[in-house]
């Protein structure tokens, strides 16, 4: 099988949605030796900030000539991009190796796993075939019965709690913090929230944890004109290349991993200005100013407007919108009117939870200028020629899309 057919085969189980549960994943394993026994895994919960958190922790163990491996989703234009090692992303030809070699195990083994089981177990098998000594690990979905959380971390790191994925979790943050917990396992867990819903359930889980909101109340931080988050720490100043203000707590999550670890200040200090996290205010061009942000719920577009506010009056910004049919469309395109007063709503309805422009226009009234190009191509066109900053968000399938035109 060539790759096209491969990745063709892989996300017709989406089809099959997504089943929380370890059964599968724990049997595939089995058959593959158990290859997640393999490495050291910091393992990484939360509604938002798990990918920056991810990156940050990658950066830091590459500069001390660790062989890293990550893991994160979803990805933006490549499936490719979800498992890396020392930042070179699976080759078309092992995905398809990797595949077909589990392929056989599952039908064999009359096994029915779905699409983010099985990237797992390529994931995982992958990860010891290249003789990772650290591994970070995000999860998926929630954390208790994410198919990750079959994995023996060396730590785990919550970064925050919010509504999201809520027929899923549970409609409440007590709930959903419950599901992230369940990734805390006998060893040593790092919270990067003050929420204090969260910090009860670690409470009934361990009291092996450290708050780094409470342990670090001391940071101090500044937002740079040049989209850097410049974090002081003790006697220590730390450029890190994400921008905003959420940013600093992602960096204690990270930092204090680093530490326990036993990687220096000097080492983080150099890593960190290098760190990249596509679709995750991403600056994509600078002549226009062009910024890629997933903003895919409320929490992640409130601090996408924090950001914005930061920089930009609401009539300097022009936003292309799209948002998938579960997402509370109505609450993220208010967050969004904080920012932009001029909005170009476009199409994902090629997508099977996709939304067209048309659709979205008819949720919202809070924008002075609002229109319909479902042509994503003709939306940028018509972005460029208002000589507004322009901003795309609301999904990252709708990022993935907007890169590859």
């Amino acid at each position: 099988m060539n790759i096209e057919n491969t990745l063709e085969e892989l996300y017709s189980l989406t089809r099959m949605g997504i089943k929380l549960g370890l059964e599968n994943i724990k049997a595939i394993l089995e058959l593959l030796g158990n290859p997640q026994d393999s490495y050291k895994i910091l393992h990484i919960a939360g509604t938002n900030g798990k990918g920056s958190t991810a990156s940050i922790l990658e950066a830091c163990l590459l500069e001390t000539n660790h062989r890293v491996g990550k893991y994160t989703s979803p990805h933006i234009e490549r499936f490719n991009e979800r498992i890396v090692v020392d930042k070179i992303e699976i080759s078309d030809k092992k995905i398809c190796e990797l595949y077909k070699k589990i392929r056989k195990l599952i039908d064999k083994n009359n096994l029915h796993p779905t699409f983010f089981e099985i990237t797992t177990a390529i994931m995982f098998d992958y990860f010891r075939e290249q003789e990772c000594e650290y591994v970070v690990l995000e999860t998926g979905l929630g954390g208790r019965f994410d198919a990750t959380n079959v994995c023996k971390p060396l730590l785990s790191i919550i970064t925050n709690v919010s509504l999201d994925h809520t027929n899923m979790l549970g409609n409440t943050i007590q709930k959903i913090a419950m599901e992230k917990c369940g990734i805390i396992k006998d060893a040593p867990a790092i919270i990067a929230s003050s929420d204090k819903e969260l910090l009860k359930e670690v409470d009934k889980k361990t009291s092996n944890y450290t708050d780094v909101i409470e342990k670090y109340s001391h940071v101090e931080y500044t937002l740079t004109d040049d989209f850097y988050t410049e974090i002081k720490l003790g006697k220590t100043t730390y450029n890190l290349s994400l921008y905003g203000s959420y940013q600093v707590n992602n960096f204690l999550g990270a930092y204090e991993a680093l530490k326990i670890i036993g990687v220096t200040d000097d080492v983080i200090e150099k890593a960190v200005s290098k760190v990249s996290w596509p679709g995750r205010f991403e600056i994509y061009s600078k002549d226009p100013l062009v910024i890629l942000d997933g903003a895919h719920n409320i929490d992640a577009a409130s601090k996408l407007v924090e950001n914005m506010n930061s920089k930009y009056k609401k009539e300097e910004v022009v936003s292309i919108v799209s948002i998938l049919e579960d997402k509370d469309r109505k609450g993220i395109l208010e967050e969004i009117s904080k920012f932009s007063d001029s909005i170009i709503f476009t199409s994902l309805d090629d997508f099977h939870r996709g939304t067209s422009g048309k659709e979205l226009l008819n949720i919202t009234g809070n924008f002075t200028e609002q229109s319909v190009e479902d042509n994503i191509g003709k939306a940028y066109e018509k972005a460029k020629k208002t000589g507004k900053v322009i901003v795309v968000c609301g999904s990252f399938y709708l990022l993935s899309k907007f890169k590859q035109i």
